[in-house]
């Protein structure tokens, strides 16, 4: 009887170990009852994630609403989360927080993939002169904002796709259809800001972080930058900048709600003009470009 009772005792005792280990295996899909963890550099790649995703995602995203990219530093239970992902997917394109921090954050998970949502995006030069700028800046590094065209949101969202199947590839056709009403989405996208600003004859803006390059090349319009390289511009280069917005008939000077729009003010006040903020971080992608080309219009016309 006692052998007996030892041998179901010893059969439930592997059972568990075995149930343990198959859990253990599972990772922190397990961890996340089941979904695939997720980890963005920023908001707006939020939405793409979730929306090729739905609902087989835990996302977590590193930069939270109202930090900059170029001064935040992950907080221990981020750091956590990052254990326990899946997937990693990096904006790829010099954002400073990646430059800073990738290294450490694969060393905190090194069985999770790293997706480089920038592969296959032309990155423009940070800051390129154009016709319009005769001020003699030093103009280095490509620049990082590469989520600001739609065009190469479509190849972010393919990227991310490419990685959730590579995770999870018996939900590859769920993934595939996810992501093409969602490049549906941002085509129509696409072409509503094109229209809308077919008719702007006064193509030139003013904002104070280049946040914006990607979107002024896609739709041919020039962006005048105050802070270059996280740098506040010096007493002459705001005197031409002043100058810049009385030539080309600028009111309304463009800030984002992770700076000190100080610059900014200064050069309305000094034009009669005002700060109007726009969002380059928010995460309603879609939503968020659809304000940006409303006030764009509104400010150039």
């Amino acid at each position: 009887m006692k052998k007996t009772i030892w041998i179901l005792v010893l059969t439930v005792l592997l059972l568990m170990v075995a149930f343990g280990v198959t859990c253990d295996d599972e990772g922190s899909q397990s961890d996340a009852g089941g979904k695939i963890g997720v980890v963005v550099t920023l908001l707006p790649q939020a939405e793409f994630v979730e929306k090729v995703g739905g609902d087989n995602v835990e996302l977590t995203v590193m930069v939270p609403p109202g930090a900059s990219p170029h001064t935040y530093e992950p907080t221990p239970g981020q750091m956590v989360a990052l254990s326990r992902a899946d997937m990693y997917a990096k904006v790829g394109s010099g954002v400073e927080f990646e430059n800073v921090w990738m290294g450490k954050i694969i060393k905190q998970n090194e069985d999770m993939l790293v997706v480089d949502c920038s592969e296959g995006v032309t990155l423009l030069e940070m800051g390129a002169p154009d016709e319009h700028d005769e001020a003699d800046h030093d103009h280095g590094g490509n620049d990082p904002h590469i989520w600001m065209s739609p065009e190469n949101a479509m190849i972010m969202v393919e990227n991310i796709c490419a990685g959730l199947v590579q995770i999870d590839p018996e939900n590859r056709l769920y993934y595939e259809s996810n992501r093409d009403a969602y490049l549906a989405e941002l085509a129509q996208l696409d072409q509503e800001i094109e229209k809308g600003l077919e008719d702007v004859t006064n193509r030139i803006f003013m904002v104070y972080h280049p946040a914006f390059g990607y979107l002024a090349h896609r739709y041919d319009l020039t962006m005048l930058t105050i802070e270059e390289e996280g740098k506040e511009p010096t007493a002459s280069g705001l005197a031409h900048l002043m100058d810049q917005a009385e030539v080309y008939d600028i009111k309304v000077i463009f800030a984002g709600p992770q700076f000190d729009p100080k610059s900014a003010e200064t050069i309305a006040d000094d034009i009669g003009g005002r700060v109007v903020m726009i969002d380059s971080l928010a995460r309603d992608y879609i939503l968020n470009l659809q304000k940006i080309k409303e006030t764009l219009i509104e400010a150039m016309e």
